[in-house]
């Protein structure tokens, strides 16, 4: 799909989407928080789930910790219009209560439908529960923050990038400088992410030399 069919079927997902009652938390819900950003992105940010604004505005992080996301994104020459932000539950969990296995369950086609069409080069965990989620390993985001990872979502074999929770440095503010280092390390990887595929698929559009002809020696050729 070009830019503009994905962004259409995005919408049209999104629309489906908003009226999702696979579990049990559509009952509490004050509407389904899809995701925001470009269709086009290159970049997807993964968190955990909607909290409470997030749930009334229906935008993921846009309480104190999205306005850190952002402070973060402009510090590598990037905006929300540039990335697509998404969180792996799209309806708040009462209290803000860790998700459970049955709405992981439920939710989980959503997040790789979205991959599918937005077709990203680099999906960034934020936390510790999206990270474990969606690389399927049991290693904290302590562990792996910072090192990328090449993953199978869905459809699509990504590059995963566990970071930290923007929430850390507001809790912790010496987590500040480690978040904006391993922001500091996105630019080059979406580079490589874009150059990559095209010189490994360079060889396939080039037409082979053709092999020289053995020469066939004589029995009296000296």
């Amino acid at each position: 799909m070009d830019a503009v069919e994905r962004a259409a079927a995005l919408r049209e997902y999104a629309e489906e989407t908003a009226s999702c009652t696979r579990c049990a938390l559509a009952e509490g819900r004050t509407q389904v928080v899809f995701g925001s950003g470009s269709a086009d992105a290159d970049l997807m940010f993964v968190g955990e789930a909607p909290g409470f604004h997030e749930d009334q505005q229906g935008v993921p992080f846009v309480g104190q910790a999205g306005k850190l996301l952002d402070r973060l994104l402009e510090g590598i020459g990037l905006t929300r219009g540039d990335v697509f932000v998404v969180n792996v539950l799209k309806c708040r969990p009462p209290g803000n209560r860790d998700p459970l296995p049955e709405e992981i369950a439920a939710c989980e086609p959503h997040l790789f439908r979205q991959i599918e069409l937005i077709d990203p080069k680099l999906v960034a965990t934020l936390g510790n529960f999206a990270t474990k989620l969606l690389s399927g390993r049991p290693q904290g985001i302590t562990r792996v923050h910072g090192h990328e990872q090449e993953v199978t979502l869905g459809s699509r074999t990504v590059s995963l990038y566990p970071i930290y929770h923007p929430a850390a440095a507001l809790y912790t503010p010496s987590m500040l400088k480690v978040l904006e280092e391993d922001f500091a390390r996105i630019p080059g990887l979406l580079e490589r992410a874009l150059v990559e595929p095209a010189v490994e698929e360079a060889p396939l559009a080039a037409e082979p030399e053709p092999e020289p002809e053995p020469v066939q020696l004589g029995l009296f050729d000296a």
